[in-house]
């Protein structure tokens, strides 16, 4: 039987609110191609979706399918089916593995990926600022830690110094200087 996740209340946007999906996380000795996908909003591993695509192919029109990447797979690997799906999820393993990020960001500027990028696994409030500045815009945050408390995760910077996602211009770029005159060279009033 296969580890079925759900969370009462997720991050998306800056606000809380319910959660009407699951996330199905395959036991050890399931196989991709065997297991049964329960009815509803459910979060595939990629690996299920690759493996059952033709037969899921009809929920995800319906917008009943959303999938997941693992910390280890390349988000070019689903760069067909990305318009599929009402979610896009990317697993955070533990706190301290950053490779969701790239994942993320590849997903946003590289594909092109416009819908609901959401973070699940050991999210906590500390990597929500940057997570949102990669392009996540939905968190599932861990559920023995206070989903109020990591919404201020959000806000915790005022100003970002480098371009990413959410700010394609550097803050040297945003932001007029006083010069004087006699600095010209290229670095002058950063």
């Amino acid at each position: 039987m296969p580890n079925i996740q759900q969370h009462a209340q997720i991050i998306k946007g800056r606000e809380v609110v319910a959660d009407d999906w699951s996330v199905l996380r395959l036991e050890e000795a399931e196989a991709a191609d065997s297991v049964a996908v329960p009815a509803g909003k459910v979060i595939l591993p990629l690996s299920v979706w690759q493996a059952q695509r033709e037969t899921l192919l009809g929920r995800a029109g319906a917008g009943e399918i959303g999938v997941w990447f693992a910390a280890d797979e390349l988000a070019a690997s689903a760069k067909d089916d990305l318009g599929k799906f009402a979610v896009v999820a990317v697993d955070f393993p533990k706190f301290s593995d950053g490779r969701g990020y790239s994942i993320a960001f590849n997903l946003r500027k590289r594909l092109g990926y416009t819908g609901e990028l959401r973070a699940i696994g050991d999210v906590l409030r500390d990597q929500l600022f940057q997570m949102q500045r990669c392009g996540f815009d939905a968190y599932a945050t861990r559920q023995d830690r206070s989903i109020q408390d990591a919404l201020k995760g959000l806000t915790v910077f005022s100003e970002t110094y480098q371009a990413s996602t959410d700010q394609p211009l550097p803050l040297f770029r945003r932001h007029q200087r006083d010069v004087p005159l006699e600095h010209s060279d290229i670095g002058a009033g950063i």
